[in-house]
């Protein structure tokens, strides 16, 4: 069966509402399926039991009992796992199965059966033997998909490209916005999520969409969060508002995280939910995914009497240069030196959440002064200089750095010191790749164009349009293509690449594609 009649077929299984469920309810798949976290021999599947996506309480609050099914082929024909899970009304009903004993680097089938249910099929894969050299690997990159701001055309196109992994790097939802079906074309700020309650319902929302869905059934994910899984600009254990309940809130939002996406995570501790992870793709990638949210320090100098960011002078903040302030907390970094000191990739990837290159909105003065925004790691330059010198002292070959959460492509160059231009003394260690947004608006793109020229490590930028970012990575070289939808309020939107980037092996920096 080819791919857009199997993608036809899992559509018509969606949309199909009056199939009746063991509950004599409608459709209980209705939010689709999903995979993630993939191993050489063992892949997480996911789902959820809910009836009406805006309705919870249409779904009995009982444990459902789950069946599902892992196939060589996506008829089912040649079956080679199977099994029961349940889904417990604690956990919002989802399921998480790690179906293991599977062989390394091939593709599978996977979907769930709910009393004459069945779910949409989903295509996942293992990881290649650890011992192996893939010749190539696909990967979509994507984040930042504000509901309220356009529809989910780039996620159709994503299904589309069959790629071999999808990395989502952060802001999967936004925390406020009305609860509706339909992506409106204006943005509302209403109902914004304070409870566990809230935030599942806000993920049932956007996982209604088609296209969504479409991304997931294509390939296995691997996911990080940013701010607004939680609430706008956080830091560790402090909001915005400086709520004194802020952890509870947290918590809420962590658990809903965990419920609606393919992680490989014991739901032990939603308070403090460890979810930087390490994934090998055989010796040609290894993927340390980052949390640069639950434990950085508080922002330098926010504004008065609030949290959050702000930009400010790096001569009037004096915080921006405390030595002490962490983006990803010691532990992290620790984990992360050791990853980096230990890979035999011949790729190492950093699949984290902002731009990691400076980016001054003013020039930058001979001492170094600039204009900063204090949510990114400009507003934790000291944190960003020892996590290079870890990437030099390790010695991990070919560093890339994956980006979200600022809505514009860059392609970035970043020196040991990022601070300063590249210079015989001051060699280029990686390589950063940001991708735009899903959805969520940006600055003009004149804009833009004045940050690329004020700041030297930034040689592309693209602001104003929607879309992702599709990586070829094979032993040789990583090829980049920015690909941008032509309006993103259209379903049927077409895409086009932007712009395209090569990073040849041993040798870091871009060149033009």
């Amino acid at each position: 069966m080819d791919e857009h009649r199997r993608l036809f077929l899992a559509a018509a299984l969606t949309s199909a509402s009056n199939i009746v469920s063991a509950a004599g309810s409608t459709y209980p798949f209705s939010l689709g399926v999903a995979s993630g976290s993939p191993l050489p021999d063992a892949v997480i599947i996911w789902t959820r039991i809910l009836h009406d996506p805006l309705n919870a309480a249409a779904t009995p609050p009982i444990a459902f009992n789950v069946r599902w099914e892992m196939a060589e082929d996506d008829r089912f024909r040649r079956i080679i796992a199977k099994g029961s899970a349940d889904a417990p009304p604690e956990l919002a009903h989802s399921v998480h199965v790690d179906v293991t004993g599977l062989q390394p680097g091939r593709w599978y089938w996977y979907r769930f059966m709910l009393g004459d249910a069945v779910s949409p099929i989903g295509r996942t894969r293992t990881a290649p033997a650890s011992a192996s050299m893939p010749q190539q690997l696909k990967l979509a990159v994507a984040s930042c998909q504000h509901w309220e701001f356009g529809t989910y055309a780039a996620h159709r196109h994503i299904a589309a490209a069959a790629p071999d992994l999808v990395a989502f790097l952060g802001d999967y939802i936004y925390e406020w916005g009305p609860y509706q079906l339909h992506h409106p074309k204006t943005a509302l700020r209403t109902a914004e999520s304070f409870t566990l309650a809230d935030y599942r319902a806000r993920y049932a929302q956007y996982k209604t969409d088609r296209h969504l869905q479409a991304a997931h059934e294509a390939a296995p994910w691997i996911v990080t969060w940013d701010d607004h899984e939680v609430a706008n600009d956080y830091a560790n254990e402090r909001d915005e508002r400086l709520d004194p309940r802020f952890l509870q809130r947290r918590a809420a939002a962590y658990q809903a995280f965990y419920e609606h996406m393919p992680l490989r995570l014991a739901p032990r501790d939603f308070a403090h939910l460890r979810i930087y992870q390490r994934y090998d793709w055989g010796k040609l990638a290894r993927f340390h995914i980052l949390d640069d949210r639950q434990y950085r320090a508080t922002h330098a100098c926010p504004p008065q009497g609030r949290g959050g960011s702000s930009s400010v002078l790096l001569r009037e903040c004096a915080a921006l240069k405390d030595r002490s302030r962490s983006m990803l907390g010691k532990e992290q970094e620790q984990w992360l030196a050791q990853g980096l000191a230990s890979s035999q990739a011949r790729w190492n990837i950093l699949a984290q959440q902002t731009l990691m290159a400076q980016n001054s909105q003013l020039p930058i003065k001979t001492d170094g002064d600039g204009r900063f925004w204090t949510d990114g790691w400009d507003g934790y330059p000291t944190a960003r200089q020892q996590l290079m010198d870890t990437l030099h002292t390790s010695r991990a070959s070919n560093p890339l750095v994956l980006s979200g959460d600022v809505h514009s492509f860059f392609a970035c160059e970043l020196a040991h010191n990022p601070t300063r231009p590249r210079s015989p003394t001051n060699q280029v260690l990686a390589t950063e790749f940001c991708g735009t947004s899903i959805t969520s608006p940006s600055r003009a793109q004149s804009r833009t164009e004045q940050y690329v020229s004020m700041n030297h490590g930034i040689k592309y930028g693209r602001s104003d349009k929607r879309g992702y970012m599709l990586l070829t990575i094979t032993p040789n070289d990583t090829t980049a293509n920015f690909l941008a939808l032509d309006n993103v309020q259209d379903s049927a939107s077409a895409i086009v690449r932007a712009a395209g980037f090569v990073v040849r092996n041993g040798q870091p920096g871009l060149n033009r594609a």
